[in-house]
């Protein structure tokens, strides 16, 4: 069983599987970076709202033992109060299209260099009848 293991381990495959995972955790903690520190500043300063995760409405009222901010988000979920936290939902959402959009960009690129290579490879050079007439030609002389 040992050894089942240790082959099927050693795939080819589930050792690029291994590292496309590592490498999209990596990647992933920087579009996050990309997202918080760059873009949504941006957006909130245009916007006017510092941070879109304090955005939310509520839909219903703390426990009567609440002694928290009532814009804190974070303070307010954790009390378990009731609702909808959409400007979290926004920046999660903007998140995705931007990881989206650097995955598309990496497949089209990739998608090119092997249409080019597929092109170059397609050149086969002379057909068999034309170094056939070649030599035929050769071999005349």
């Amino acid at each position: 069983m040992i050894e089942e293991f240790k082959t099927f381990i050693l795939k080819g495959n589930v050792l690029d599987l291994a590292v496309a995972v590592i490498i999209g955790a990596a990647f992933a903690t920087i579009t996050t970076s990309l997202t918080e520190d760059v873009i949504m500043p941006v957006v909130s300063a245009i916007v006017g709202a510092p941070d879109f995760s304090s955005l939310f409405i509520l839909l219903g009222s703390p426990p009567a033992d609440y002694a928290g901010s009532m814009t804190d988000y974070a303070a307010l979920k954790e009390a378990g109060v009731p609702m909808l936290g959409w400007g979290q939902f926004l920046t999660v959402v903007i998140n995705f299209v931007i990881l989206a959009f650097i995955i598309f960009m990496i497949v089209r690129a990739a998608n090119k260099v092997i249409a080019k290579k597929e092109v170059e490879a397609a050149d086969p050079g002379p057909s068999e009848i034309d170094l056939l007439t070649e030599i035929r030609d050769s071999l005349r002389k």
